[in-house]
């Protein structure tokens, strides 16, 4: 009987760029859907309209799936009938400020800080380039992430391990 895929929940403000850039991001490298480990989400405490159309634009030059992207409340991830998540990793340090959604004591959870693109400023180049450094470094981590040694980690170093991944500069 095969296993279910790990549940991952990216968490920022708006749901508009950083979140949505490591859903992407995520399905793209977890696999093809008969043999992928990871399922990727993403939501916001304060949902924008739409991601970001510079965001999405970028993404789907790169070659990533942006069909099913969509600026979503986390309000659809609490309650009995939402997904199990198995790890919440927020985007942004906007929501040290906010209260956060009560996922239980299943998931792990970490921050992975990265610039907002909706603040870049400079010409379309300058932003694209931006965009796609930041993709870059999601993309980096997430690498990293689905790479770990899942089945040899006890809950603590699997922690400890997700959060070394937020503290990386640059990567």
């Amino acid at each position: 009987m095969p296993v279910r895929p790990y549940r991952t929940l990216f968490l920022c403000a708006h749901n508009s760029a950083h979140s949505i850039i490591a859903e992407a991001v995520l399905r793209k490298i977890a696999g093809a859907a008969a043999d992928r480990r990871f399922e990727a989400y993403s939501a916001g405490s304060e949902p924008a309209a739409m991601p970001l159309p510079a965001v999405i634009g970028r993404l789907e030059a790169l070659g990533y799936d942006t069909t099913d992207l969509a600026s979503k409340s986390w309000r659809e991830f609490v309650g009995v009938d939402a997904p199990r998540m198995d790890f919440i990793i927020t985007m942004c340090d906007i929501l040290e400020q906010n209260k956060c959604p009560d996922f239980g004591d299943q998931a792990a959870t970490t921050a992975w800080p990265f610039p907002d693109p909706a603040k870049f400023t400079g010409s379309d180049t300058e932003h694209a380039a931006m965009i796609n450094e930041l993709i870059g470094m999601i993309r980096r981590r997430l690498e990293i992430f689905i790479n770990l040694p899942f089945d040899t980690l006890d809950r603590m170093a699997l922690q400890a391990r997700l959060d070394e991944i937020g503290k990386q500069i640059g990567a």
